[in-house]
């Protein structure tokens, strides 16, 4: 669904995990700050109002969007991590960086999930000009960042589910 049908502050919060005892990384990229500053207060928001703690949430800041993969990996493999939200925004801009910017950092962030066997978020805005990503960074299509920490959430308590036994 295209994002400007959806508000991405709104979802669905039944059966929720227990994630107070949880850990969580926030990996932020500064470039695009206005947004990605944005984007990580929702994020870490909706993990404080559905139950983490907040020395459970730890933060690390990258340069650009390109380094949310390695950074990314780094906290994903450490044992005292259980999830890693990803935020990031590239523009479209006048060229075609973000076409392989976009491209390698979503690759790069499915091939850590797959690697850990942890959820690895993908919260990076992919707009065509600066007005969309405000607009989306908690403007009128909501925050994309609250949608990214309900999706570690959501993947947690799916792993939780699927490595249970009965």
């Amino acid at each position: 669904m295209a994002t400007e049908l959806k508000n991405l502050s709104e979802f669905s919060t039944e059966n929720l995990p227990d994630i107070s005892h949880r850990r969580f990384a926030l990996v932020v990229a500064e470039w695009n700050a206005e947004v990605t500053e944005a984007l990580a207060r929702g994020a870490y928001d909706t993990l404080i109002q559905y139950g983490a703690k907040p020395g459970n949430i730890l933060r690390g800041n990258v340069p650009g969007s390109f380094e949310l993969t390695l950074a990314s990996q780094w906290f994903a493999q450490r044992d005292d991590i259980d999830a890693v939200i990803a935020i990031g925004c590239v523009i479209q801009g006048e060229t075609k960086h973000n076409d392989y910017i976009n491209h390698a950092v979503a690759q790069g962030l499915t091939n850590v999930g797959l690697k850990t066997a942890k959820p690895v978020i993908f919260g990076v805005l992919t707009p065509n000009n600066q007005q969309q990503a405000l607009d989306r960074a908690g403007g009128k299509h909501g925050n994309k960042g609250d949608e990214a920490a309900m999706t570690a959430i959501k993947m947690l308590g799916l792993q939780k589910f699927v490595y249970s036994k009965y």
